[in-house]
């Protein structure tokens, strides 16, 4: 690796994870705003969501906005859907994303994962026993994210590519709750002919989500068990660090291959993941993608490395495998992917994103 990409990346590491991170109260929640870790994009899903180092199209803003400045086309409009668990949660996506010159791209991103049609059964008996079920009342439980992304060339190393997030998270729980965050990611690119690097360091001033909480429809539940009633809280997500590396090959005139892998490094404690201690935790994905003459695809990944306990009290480690099929054709393309839900699950879900590009 050249010497100038070493001091780059180490440069970056230095803004973007301060000493003063390490030194955070841990005792944040986990997984919190996780469902903007889930990804986005059949393309990338379909290779494990490794996409740090290597995407280029209208997701970008949401993998890693630097990859906007690589868009082929002006315009850019991006759609994706999945259901997960048999249906109950759907995830959708939508995007657009634009070149203002050779330098520099923006892109506004939506992503809403919800659960629709929850029955409220809680006036279903009235005062004299009787069912009512015209009382049923229906609601839904939603997270958004709404993602303005700006990618700028950088004039002093070439192939340096940069980019930058903010995003406002809105929170649905009906109406017995809500909530809204604001968080800033950064990301940067560098390619080297056929070598592609990339680091999306996420939420890196720390993305504090307040929620309020509807008295008047849940303090009789909790005066009910006699509980404490807080109408307020504050949730934190702390910094997450996504390492990638990626390299293409050409076979023939027709054939091609691109292999990459991403590092997922997270500081709110120790996760069950592959490389774990009491404050840091590595989560590695691999993915490829083969394709021929820039029009049909094939793709596979391993992510979401776990180690999972039987019944007897065995444990063994399992991975996600994840797998995708995509065509492409005058601007236009199609991408299916197959994932299952976590490592240990039985049922997988399917994704399909539809994507087109013009001048």
């Amino acid at each position: 690796m050249p010497k100038r990409l070493l001091l780059f990346f180490l440069l970056f590491s230095s803004f973007v994870l301060p000493d003063t991170l390490l030194a955070q109260d841990v005792s944040a929640p986990k997984y919190s705003n996780e469902f903007l870790n889930i990804g986005v994009g059949a393309r990338a899903l379909g290779m494990g969501g490794v996409q740090s180092a290597i995407v280029r199209d209208v997701t970008s803003g949401v993998w890693n906005p630097a990859g906007l400045v690589g868009l082929k086309n002006r315009h850019n409009v991006g759609y994706m859907h999945s259901e997960l668990f048999a249906g109950i949660i759907k995830n959708d996506f939508g995007a657009y994303a634009t070149t203002l010159d050779s330098s520099s791209a923006l892109a506004i991103s939506v992503i809403r994962l919800g659960v629709d049609d929850i029955a409220d059964t809680r006036r279903l008996q009235n005062e004299y026993g009787a069912i009512q079920y015209d009382s049923i009342e229906y609601f839904s439980v939603a997270d958004y994210a709404f993602i303005a992304s700006y990618a700028r060339r950088s004039n002093w190393l070439p192939g340096l590519m940069l980019g930058a997030n903010a995003k406002i998270i809105y929170r649905n729980v009906g109406d017995f709750a809500s909530a809204w965050g604001f968080g800033i990611d950064l990301g940067a690119q560098l390619q080297r002919g056929d070598w592609q690097f990339g680091v999306m360091a996420k939420d890196i001033t720390t993305t504090f989500t307040a929620w309020k909480l509807n008295a008047e429809e849940l303090e009789a539940a909790y005066l009910k068990d006699d509980e404490s009633f807080n109408a307020n809280s504050i949730e934190i997500t702390l910094p997450r660090l996504i390492l990638g590396v990626g390299r293409s090959f050409n076979v023939g005139e027709k054939f091609s291959a691109l292999v990459a892998t991403d590092l997922d490094v997270t500081f709110d404690g120790k996760r069950n993941t592959l490389l774990a201690t009491n404050r840091v935790s590595v989560d590695p994905r691999v993915g490829v993608e083969l394709g021929y003459a820039n029009s049909v695809f094939l793709r596979g990944g391993l992510n979401n490395v776990q180690q999972i306990e039987d019944l007897d009290g065995k444990s063994s480690w399992k991975m996600q495998p994840n797998f995708g099929i995509g065509v492409a054709s005058y601007g236009l393309s199609l991408d299916l992917a197959l994932s299952k839900v976590a490592a240990d699950s039985k049922t997988s879900s399917v994704i399909v994103s539809l994507a087109y590009s013009f001048d």
